[in-house]
């Protein structure tokens, strides 16, 4: 604790907890809600001047680009928040049904439409290798039961104890959890096409296809039960209807609020303190910000922090992204919403953005997000708004000076993408933004300015993944992406149903007044 700053616990004998959740991503909105929803007084804080996270939107001329997540995969997730607290979601926000969910292309202009009829699906499988279809189908029943087992059993439980990773053990074993997505598709369906298919999705959570535990592989049902699903206005509109909620609610939020320290008196946390010198006292804290930055940089104070951070710090972590977001004077309306630009290489390719001590790949594969497909309003009239991904390898592998690389690389994507997928693009460019690794670093704290946090291998999920509850400091929660289960939107979602789940069970008596 910083000498010069102490903080009281509040007193027991007050009627109403408070709770001080640190970083306003959707982990951190998401326990935010379900904290006051339980009778917590809940401050969100977060560092930026709009709440999101890496949802964070971009206004530019009139263009919204949404910061990161793009891809609305389990909306009863989200329907929950807001029934918990006695509302509908359909009062906050709209979700606009994206089909085909991705269009798939590849270099050699073969096109697969993920579409969600299963027919229709089925059909381009066909077309593909007719004998997939029916490997593809044992796949379903497959990526379904990792559904079960992995999502709905297990992905809102806080392993908190070794106890609870040995009683699923049997069940991860007899389906595989030791082997990669990849290596589990490629038992289903023979050609390659098909694969990369069934197993990119890993990447949209941070995962190396190639090594990401197999149980990654219910994504897959996930996308098939539910759907894929666009917020009208966009994710930030989404991001707006829960912190709108949340206030709605009786919570707080401070923006523009970078949170220096979390103080602790022995091994409790008393509250914390924001850049500025405000302090805010609090019955427990939780952190949807950065794993490693929360244990090295934010409990510094404590040894607890300072131990910890030293060991998340030498785990694996997922690839960073760089992200141009760029809006054009012209539009595109027969374009898909979301598209998977394979290049010639894949597993190589993975191979060189997740390893270590190599150099910048010369090729690239890319994901386009194209919402005015969806909803023209994100861009102004007759002009239509895109972001384009590149998965790149994150700053603790490759040392890149990205201040430096970023203008050559932003080109040299902008041509492949006019070559390939938006004629005329360079002629057409209105606004261009770009996000580097340097920016997930810097701006959202991320160790090696990784966009996913802890990398999901098997040894880095469940009980082995930083825990819900820290195991030292009693009332020190985590969420969000660093926790379990992990990236993504319903990752996220689901973490702080985990959380909250804790929090539930060490404040009941005190909940009860």
């Amino acid at each position: 604790m910083n000498a010069m700053t102490k903080i009281t616990p509040k007193s027991k004998s007050e009627i109403k907890p408070t709770a001080v959740v640190v970083g306003a991503g959707f982990g951190g909105i998401a326990l935010a809600i379900r904290l006051q929803v339980m009778g917590f007084q809940t401050t969100l804080l977060d560092n930026r001047d709009k709440p999101g996270g890496r949802a964070y939107v971009y206004e530019i001329d009139g263009y919204k680009f949404d910061g990161g997540p793009t891809v609305i995969t389990d909306p009863d997730c989200l329907k929950e928040l807001f029934q918990l607290a006695g509302k509908s979601m359909y009062d906050y926000v709209t979700l606009l049904p994206v089909d085909p969910f991705y269009r798939l292309q590849w270099e050699d202009g073969d096109v697969l439409d993920y579409a969600a009829s299963q027919e229709e699906l089925e059909a381009q499988i066909a077309d593909k290798n007719p004998d997939d279809v029916v490997g593809y189908r044992r796949f379903l029943d497959y990526s379904k039961e990792l559904y079960r087992e992995g999502y709905e059993k297990l992905g809102t439980t806080a392993f908190l104890h070794i106890s609870q990773m040995l009683a699923a053990a049997p069940q991860l074993v007899r389906l595989r959890a030791d082997r990669s997505v990849y290596t589990q598709v490629s038992k289903f369906v023979k050609n390659e096409k098909i694969r990369q298919l069934l197993s990119f999705q890993s990447l949209l959570v941070g995962g190396n296809p190639f090594a990401t535990s197999a149980i990654y592989a219910l994504i897959h049902a996930l996308e098939r039960k539910g759907g894929v699903w666009f917020a009208k206005g966009g994710t930030g509109a989404l991001v707006e209807g829960l912190v709108s909620l949340f206030k709605d609610i009786g919570g707080q939020v401070q923006l523009n609020s970078e949170v220096t320290d979390i103080h602790t008196a022995g091994d409790r946390v008393t509250g914390v303190t924001i850049e500025g010198g405000q302090t805010l006292p609090a019955d427990l804290v939780a952190s949807n910000a950065d794993v490693v930055h929360t244990y090295s940089k934010l409990l510094r104070g404590h040894k607890r922090g300072q131990s910890y951070g030293k060991s998340l710090a030498k785990k694996r972590h997922s690839m960073s992204l760089f992200v141009i977001y760029f809006g054009l004077n012209t539009t595109h309306p027969d374009m898909k919403h979301h598209i998977i630009l394979f290049g010639q290489r894949y597993k190589e390719l993975i191979a060189e953005i997740f390893g270590k001590g190599g150099e910048l790949p010369d090729d690239f594969s890319l994901y386009l997000h194209a919402p005015c497909v969806t909803d023209p309003d994100m861009a102004p009239e007759g002009k239509s708004a895109y972001y384009v991904l590149a998965p790149v390898p994150h700053l603790g592998h490759v040392d890149i000076d990205w201040d430096e690389v970023g203008p050559v690389y932003t080109q040299k994507i902008l041509d492949y993408l006019e070559e390939h997928a938006i004629p005329n693009l360079n002629r057409d460019v209105d606004v261009l933004h770009t996000l580097t690794p340097f920016g997930f670093r810097d701006i959202m704290n991320a160790h090696h300015g990784s966009a996913f946090s802890v990398e999901p291998i098997l040894t880095q999920s469940a009980w082995f993944r930083p825990h819900n509850r820290d195991d030292v400091i009693g009332n020190m929660y985590i969420t969000g992406a660093g926790t379990h289960p992990g990236a993504g939107v319903p990752g996220v979602v689901g973490a702080a149903k985990a959380t909250a789940g804790v929090i539930a069970d060490d404040f009941r008596a005190q909940l009860k007044g």
